[in-house]
């Protein structure tokens, strides 16, 4: 009989005891006694927001495929349940056994945004697991951090054994061979960490120091050890319809974030927008089999009994055989009563009239991305979307029934202007001008139309052409928001939009971790300590303790967000190699400057590098010669 961690009357205690408990539909239960190593998934935040995420769900799955392998789930304590765990030296459990974190043989950290890293700390320290890594004995887990944060994985670097670059379906059966080697053999833990580190794509921190110069910046960063590569490059995964993909995901007790089957139809995105990180490290674009995908969106929603699926790129709109999947979900989710959510489509005919079928008579909002708000700027950031476009899309919106429409664009972007500002208020006035000229008055069910505008700041992002620009300061950025909100209030059409904009506090911190070194990482321990967590959360983000441990820690927030950089200057992540070349990122910076807009991938190659893995959209039509 399995005993739960936490007593009754610690449940009674906390909001949402169903985020402890485990044993949810799905998960995965096995003899301890028959598997060789034991690990655990993390995601450092909430439950709700960790059970939504469709990369843990993936290595989860593949994980417990293998026989030797039992793989827990361990997520982020709420506050409430965090003071009683310190308070009474409860031991951070996984879901699945209800057992100690710091008894098993590995814990996995998916590192999907920057504004997690003091949950990492949280999660280390209630699992009573030494914060930095060279602290560790064989006593503790091997602590392996993954995902997008890990292409500049130097500010939490101290607090990781491992890092594991690009996409976990290659490398992971090696690295837990080698780790069951070593335990046989019983060499040391530094010894294995040795060995770890020539494994492709594995990079172990401890075997490689950064040399600076005068000025602050990175001189080079070099391995320590004879043997241990200089470079390291990101693992992919080019056959994504013969690999792992989980049929029975799990079905999570209460409410989450992402409350439905989620269906991946392809990796990477043809765009090349100058300011997206994703669009570069996912390179190149490779497309799943269009019968797999209907044959595992039967399966997922008959395991789940979700009554919503989701298609998940980063860019649906591009996937070749969108309109064969839409027809055959359509008619297969119409049976079943289940919902289609179709997020990241472009809007334009095909996706309005496949929205159309797929939405009730009542009309949820659409969403438009044009980030920018005049076509220089569009063209800067090499959105590939035009103001006609944006309007058009808009009108065949309207027509179609729709009456809200949400905007997202980016203050603080390079070369932006102050006209470029004010553009935002413009183009939303025509959009709502576009509804009145569309839709006659009998037809205006609500009235009127609703323009909701969000902004967020820039954050340079590390493999983009923007990661030399220059960040503004929390100051600039709240005159930017104030002059937006300015523009759209002396709109003709104002009573139809809504404004709303990000924390400037957080965005700043963003971007030092963004671009920081391991000079950071004492910053991260010292705001840790002054009692930061869930500082993605703004109700909990305390940007005065995060000033303090800055000062104390003698970093200057400038040097990493505001500083000008030089074409030339090593990055504290120039050691990795994502796929695509510094040389093709310099180039796009340089045609930023210049207002130049640079093809999509199916348009024009652009000689990104991300031909050398011998597949995926570098190879489409191309008589097998690679970009």
């Amino acid at each position: 009989m399995r005993k739960l961690a936490l007593s009754d009357e610690i449940l009674l205690k906390v909001e949402k005891p169903a985020r402890y408990i485990g044993n949810e539909v799905n998960s995965v239960m096995k003899d301890k006694r028959k598997v060789e190593v034991r690990m655990a998934m993390c995601f450092p935040d909430v439950y709700e927001i960790g059970m939504s995420h469709l990369g843990i769900q993936i290595l989860y799955d593949m994980f417990n495929r293998f026989e030797d392998v039992w793989c827990e789930r361990v997520y982020s304590p709420w506050v409430d349940l965090d003071k009683i765990m310190r308070d009474g030296r409860i031991p951070l459990f996984g879901l699945e056994s209800q057992e100690p974190v710091k008894d098993l043989d590995i814990l996995a950290v998916t590192i999907q945004y920057e504004m997690c890293y003091t949950n990492i700390l949280q999660v280390l320290d209630l699992a009573q697991i030494p914060l930095r890594a060279g602290e560790r004995t064989w006593e503790h887990p091997i602590v392996i951090g993954g995902g997008p944060c890990t292409y500049n994985p130097e500010p939490v670097a101290e607090f990781f054994d491992v890092f594991y670059i690009g996409e976990g379906e290659t490398r992971y059966r090696d690295f837990l061979d080698l780790y069951k080697e070593a335990r046989r053999e019983g060499v040391s833990r530094r010894e294995f960490l040795r060995r770890a580190a020539k494994l492709p794509g594995m990079y172990v921190p401890s075997f490689y120091r950064a040399e600076y110069k005068e000025d602050g910046t990175i001189l080079a960063v070099r391995p320590t050890e004879e043997g241990i590569p200089a470079k390291i490059k990101k693992e992919i995964e080019m056959d994504v319809s013969d690999t792992y993909y989980p049929q029975k995901p799990v079905v999570p007790f209460i409410k989450v974030t992402q409350d439905r089957v989620v269906l991946e139809i392809q990796r990477g995105c043809i765009r090349g927008c100058r300011f997206c990180q994703a669009g570069q490290i996912y390179r190149p674009v490779r497309e799943r089999d269009v019968g797999m995908l209907k044959e595992y969106a039967l399966k997922m929603l008959r395991n789940t009994g979700h009554e919503e699926i989701s298609l998940s790129s980063l860019s649906s709109s591009d996937y070749s055989k969108l309109p064969e999947l839409i027809d055959f979900l359509i008619e297969e989710c119409r049976e079943r009563k289940v919902n289609i959510s179709l997020p990241s489509l472009r809007i334009d005919a095909f996706s309005l009239d496949v929205m159309r079928k797929v939405q009730d008579v009542k009309k949820s909002s659409l969403t438009f991305a044009p980030e920018a708000g005049s076509q220089r700027l569009r063209d800067t950031i090499n959105k590939g979307l035009t103001e006609d476009a944006i309007l058009k899309g808009a009108a065949m919106a309207f027509e179609g029934g729709w009456t809200r429409v949400k905007l997202y664009f980016m203050l603080g972007l390079p070369t932006e202007t102050e006209e470029d500002i004010r553009g935002i208020g413009d183009l939303c006035n025509k959009i709502a001008a576009v509804f009145f000229e569309t839709v006659p008055k009998d037809r205006r069910v609500n009235g009127k139309v609703q323009i909701v505008a969000s902004t967020s700041f820039f954050v340079p992002k590390p493999f983009t052409p923007f990661q030399w620009a220059r960040m503004c300061t929390k100051e600039e950025f709240l005159d930017k928001a104030y002059l937006t909100r300015t523009a759209i209030h002396s709109q003709l059409n104002q009573k139809s939009i809504k404004y709303n904009w990000h924390e400037a506090d957080v965005s700043v911190l963003e971007g030092v971790f963004a671009r920081g070194d391991r000079k950071v990482a004492e910053v991260i321990r010292k705001a840790y300590e002054k009692g930061c967590i869930f500082d993605a959360w703004s109700e909990y983000f305390r940007n005065d303790a995060w000033m303090e441990a800055f000062e104390e820690c003698a970093v200057d927030v400038g040097f990493y967000t505001t500083r000008e950089r030089g074409m030339d200057e090593v990055f504290p992540w120039d050691f990795l190699d994502c796929g695509v070349t510094k040389e093709f990122l310099a180039r796009e910076w340089e045609k930023a400057v210049a207002g130049e807009v640079s093809p999509n991938c199916r348009v024009q190659c652009q000689g990104c590098g991300a031909g050398q893995f011998g597949g995926g959209v570098c190879f489409e039509e191309r008589d097998g010669e690679g970009a």
